[in-house]
C-alpha cells in the first residue's frame, strides 16, 4: 500500500492540502494546534471513514465553512494497492434543511464511482497511534469494541456490513422489548428479531474471537521484545454472550485463565445464543433491553497474570498499546497483502530512549510511515536525513527543501 497524493479541502483547520507523498518516512514539524494531527486523522478517515477523534462527522467540516449554508469538506487520495492504482474521495457535505437547520450527507467514490461506505472499507488501509488511545486500555469496554470493530472493518471485507445489519436489529429488538415491558406489542415477533440478531451477531462473535487471537498472537512476541524478556502479555476476549460451556457448571472463571475458542464452528454460536436469548427473555422483557451480544462484548490486557487497565504502571500501559498497534500492522499485512499505511501522532515525546529505538526497528524502510512532532530533535540524524521533513502552520503544510 502507497498513498501517493493526498488532497484536502476544508478538513479542520486545513482549508486547502494538496501533497505527493513519498515512500519513505514524513515528519510533520510544528507547534501543537497548527493542523499536524489533522493531516493524520484525514488519512485514516479515508480508511475507516470515521474519525479517532470524535465520533461526530461534522466536527471535521472546517469550522469557518461550516458557518455557511452549504459548506464541503474533501478528501482525495490517490494510492497504489498491489500493482493497481486508486482513487478515493470522501465528502462531507453539509446541506440546509428545514428552518435554519444543517444536515450532513457523506459521498464515497473510489475509481470515480459511487459507493457505500460500508463496501469500501479496508480498500485503503491504516493503522494509527495517537497518545488518547491508551483509553483503549485504560476506558470503558465500548473503546475497547470500537478498536476491534475499526480493525476487523479494514480487513474483513463483510464486517462493516454486518456489524451495521446487527446494530439495526439491535435497535429494532430493544424498542420490542421496552413496548413488551409496558404491556403493549407482540411477544411472537421477538422470534423474527431474535434470528436477525443471531445471524448477524454470531458472525461477529466469531470474526473477533479470531482476530483476537491472531492479533494476541503477534502483539504477545513484539511485547516480549519490548520488555526484553521481564513480562507476558495475553489477551483476554470476554463475549457477553460466550458460547463456550463454563466447565463444572462455573458461573465465571479467573480473567488470567486461558480459553480457547478457535475450534467453535458458526452453526455453534448460532445455535447457542438462540438458546440463550429464549432463556432469558422474561427478564430483558422486564428490562426493556437486549443484555447479551457482541454490543456488550470486553476485551481485557493481561500482563503476568495482572489487568493492565487496574494494575498497569504508565509504562506498562504505553508498551501494551505499542505491542498492540505494531501487532495491528503485522496481522493487517497477514489478512490482506498490503502494508498499511502507518500514522504515529507525537509518538516519540511519548516514549523513553529505548523504546523509540524499538519503534524505529520496527517501522521498516518498505513501510510508509508518517510522524508527527513538535520537536525534531526527538528522532536520530538517520531518521530524519532518511526522511522527508514537513513543516506546519496555521494549518499550511510546507515541504522543507
Amino acid at each position: 500500500m502507497h498513498l501517493k497524493h493526498l488532497s484536502l479541502t476544508n478538513f479542520r483547520s486545513l482549508t486547502r492540502l494538496d501533497a505527493e507523498l513519498p515512500r519513505r518516512a514524513v515528519v510533520l514539524v510544528g507547534s501543537n494546534a497548527q493542523g499536524k494531527t489533522s493531516v493524520l486523522e484525514a488519512i485514516y478517515f479515508l480508511a475507516a471513514f470515521t474519525s479517532f477523534q470524535t465520533h461526530a462527522d461534522r466536527q471535521i467540516v472546517n469550522f469557518h465553512e461550516a458557518k455557511n449554508p452549504l459548506a464541503v469538506t474533501r478528501l482525495v487520495a490517490d494510492y497504489q494497492r498491489g500493482k493497481t492504482k486508486h482513487r478515493l474521495e470522501a465528502r462531507l457535505i453539509l446541506e440546509p434543511t428545514g428552518v435554519n437547520g444543517q444536515r450532513l450527507r457523506k459521498e464515497i467514490l473510489l475509481d470515480g464511482a459511487k459507493r457505500h461506505a460500508n463496501d469500501v472499507i479496508g480498500h485503503f488501509n491504516a493503522v494509527i497511534f495517537v497518545p488518547q488511545m491508551s483509553q483503549i486500555i485504560e476506558g470503558g469496554p465500548d473503546e475497547r469494541r470500537r478498536y476491534l470493530n475499526l480493525a476487523l472493518a479494514q480487513t474483513v471485507p463483510a464486517y462493516a456490513r454486518v456489524l451495521s445489519e446487527y446494530s439495526q436489529a439491535l435497535t429494532q429488538r430493544n424498542a420490542l422489548l421496552k413496548s413488551l415491558g409496558e404491556g403493549l406489542g407482540n411477544s411472537n415477533q421477538l422470534q423474527v428479531w431474535d434470528e436477525a440478531l443471531v445471524k448477524f451477531g454470531a458472525q461477529i462473535i466469531l470474526w473477533r474471537i479470531q482476530a483476537v487471537q491472531e492479533i494476541e498472537r503477534l502483539a504477545s512476541r513484539i511485547h516480549h521484545e519490548l520488555t526484553r524478556g521481564a513480562e507476558i502479555l495475553r489477551f483476554a476476549y470476554e463475549p457477553a454472550y460466550d458460547p463456550l460451556p463454563k466447565p463444572n457448571g462455573q458461573l465465571g472463571l479467573k480473567l488470567d485463565t486461558a480459553i480457547d475458542r478457535s475450534a467453535l464452528e458458526l452453526n455453534e454460536i448460532q445455535d447457542g445464543f438462540l438458546a440463550r436469548l429464549k432463556e432469558i427473555r422474561s427478564e430483558e422483557i422486564a428490562r426493556g433491553v437486549t443484555t447479551i451480544g457482541p454490543h456488550r462484548d470486553d476485551l481485557r490486557f493481561i500482563i503476568n497474570k495482572a489487568d493492565v487497565s487496574d494494575y498497569g504502571s504508565r509504562g506498562q500501559i504505553r508498551t501494551t498499546l505499542l505491542a498492540l498497534k505494531l501487532a495491528e500492522v503485522e496481522w493487517m499485512k497477514e489478512r490482506t497483502g498490503e502494508t498499511p499505511v502507518i500514522l504515529l501522532d507525537e509518538v516519540m515525546a511519548e516514549l523513553d530512549t529505548s523504546r523509540r529505538a524499538d519503534l524505529l526497528k520496527y517501522v521498516g524502510e518498505d513501510q510508509q510511515v508518517l510522524f508527527t512532532t513538535t520537536d525534531l530533535a526527538l528522532f536520530s540524524p538517520e531518521v530524519t536525513n532518511a526522511a522527508e521533513i514537513w513543516d506546519v502552520k496555521n494549518g499550511v503544510v510546507i515541504p522543507r527543501k
